[in-house]
Parts: structure tokens; C-alpha cells; sequence
């Protein structure tokens, strides 16, 4: 019986894809006996998803791929198209080196004729070719704003159509996901949420701090495997509450008063003033 490919890596760029843990999840894994429910309720790049099959292969995985992964997967032949063209385009520039005048005015023409010819460019996977220090970018429109770099790719993606394999593929809100396993027998959540403080833009969601806040009621009493950062502080706040659990909402009943500040084009915030009645 041939043995299926164990990718350690997500075959397309996705941002927050856990590559650095394949290894240590692994270890963590063998603790599950092989017949574990896993429910991916984050399942973005599928990477995590993958490796639970492959390490438990008579194990239902349960891939939550909200973020449509798959669609860019399955179009993979029309990204190395577009790659092949910004290759010739940029022949004669140097490696990084900016991508200026007439080349780039092509590399965008080139984009705009793919788009146009397929209704549709995998933005996440062609931005590591143009441009620097990891910016991605979702449309022509906000690529047009970037100083462009030659950093395209010099091979094609390799296809992966094993990638998948085997998996319980769904797409919903990760509460409706978690409601319908949450009552099963021998199951453990594997629970990846984008990183509190960490830029979300490349997903297909927008969250407040309540909606980082809300994923940790999925964890209580329930088998799971969590993923956050220190940036997140999210421990840390968990550690703090539980330690002042008499606080409650110091903030009920007070007024607000917001402004919102432009630093750039594309980035904003809200100050807020707070107070109580003298």
C-alpha cells in the first residue's frame, strides 16, 4: 500500500499556517489514540487538518475551511500561469531589487489580463512574488499602492491533490462546526483562531476582542488543542481574570465617547473616552 504524502508545510502561502509546529504537533498527537474524532474549527490552510489524517488515518478529520482553501488549491495551474508571465516580465530585473516604470506597469497589465481572463487571481499566493516583508495583498487596486518587488517565485506550485485527502470537509462559522460535534464521543478540537493583535486582513472575517474572547468557551470542558501567541496576551489576560474573578464589568453603565483616527490610507483606529456619572 503506497504511503501518503505528509506535507509539513501548506502547499500555497497562507498566513498563520502552523509550519513551525508540524513537528510538535505531531509529538502532541500521539497521546490520541487512532479512531479520535478531530474537528479543525479554524481550519485555514488545512494544514493541521492534514497532519492529524495522516498521523491518525482511521480518524474522521473534520477540516472547517471557512477561508475556501480549497477553491485556490484547485486553481493552482491558473497561479502558475500568471507566475510564468511575471517571470518574463521581470527577466532582466535584479532579485528584490524594486520593479520600476515600464516592467511594472506590465506586472500589473499582466494581473488586470489574468482577472479578467478568469475572474479570479489567487492575490495571497502571487503577493510573496512581488512584493517585500511579507504584505499581502487582496486586489489589484491596493497591489497598485505597494512599491512591487522581484521576488517572483522561479518555480511553479506543485499540485497537491492528496493534500485533502480523506478529510470531512465543512465550511460554516466555527459555533456551528463546534455545535455539532460538541455532544460526540472521543473528540478533540483543534482550535488555531487568528492571533489577538496580529493583522486579520487576509481572512475572511472581521473580530473584536469579544470574538477572540468568545472562542475560549469552546475549551471548557472539552479535549482540545489551542494555538496563540504571546503578542495575543490572551494567557496571560485568562491567568488575570481568574485571579480577580470579584472585578466583574468595571465599565457597566458608563458612557462612551469615540473618535476615529486615520494614520493612512489603509489603516485606521478608534480612540475612546469612558466615564461614569459623577
Amino acid at each position: 500500500m503506497e504511503t501518503k504524502k505528509l506535507y509539513l508545510s501548506a502547499p500555497l502561502p497562507f498566513v498563520g499556517q502552523k509550519r513551525n509546529f508540524a513537528k510538535p504537533f505531531i509529538k502532541v498527537l500521539e497521546q490520541y489514540a487512532d479512531g479520535t474524532t478531530f474537528v479543525d474549527l479554524f481550519g485555514g490552510s488545512g494544514l493541521l487538518s492534514h497532519i492529524a489524517k495522516h498521523q491518525k488515518p482511521n480518524s474522521k478529520v473534520v477540516y472547517n475551511d471557512y477561508d475556501n482553501y480549497r477553491k485556490r488549491l484547485e486553481r493552482i495551474p491558473e497561479t502558475n500561469e500568471l507566475l510564468a508571465k511575471l517571470r518574463e516580465i521581470t527577466a532582466g530585473i535584479p532579485r528584490k531589487s524594486p520593479i520600476k516604470g515600464e516592467a511594472r506597469e506590465k506586472v500589473l497589465a499582466a494581473i488586470a489580463e489574468h482577472e479578467a481572463r478568469y475572474g479570479w487571481v489567487d492575490y495571497i499566493s502571487v503577493s510573496p512574488s512581488v512584493l517585500f516583508s511579507m504584505k499581502y495583498m487582496l486586489s489589484l487596486e491596493t497591489m497598485r499602492k505597494e512599491v512591487l518587488y522581484n521576488k517572483v517565485r522561479t518555480t511553479d506550485f506543485a499540485p497537491c491533490d492528496d493534500y485533502l485527502e480523506g478529510l470531512t470537509v465543512t465550511c460554516a462559522d466555527y459555533r456551528e462546526v463546534f455545535a455539532q460535534y460538541k455532544d460526540e464521543p472521543n473528540v478533540v478540537f483543534l482550535v488555531d483562531p487568528p492571533y489577538l493583535s496580529t493583522e486579520v486582513g487576509t481572512y475572511k472575517m472581521y473580530w473584536k476582542l469579544s470574538d477572540y474572547l468568545d472562542v475560549l468557551t469552546v475549551l471548557k470542558g472539552r479535549r482540545f488543542i489551542y494555538f496563540t501567541s504571546n503578542k495575543s496576551s490572551i494567557v496571560e489576560l485568562c491567568r488575570w481574570l481568574g485571579e480577580n474573578r470579584e472585578l466583574g464589568n468595571p465599565f457597566a453603565g458608563c458612557n462612551v465617547v469615540e473618535f476615529r483616527a486615520q494614520l493612512n490610507y489603509s489603516s485606521a483606529y478608534t480612540d475612546m473616552m469612558i466615564y461614569n456619572a459623577a
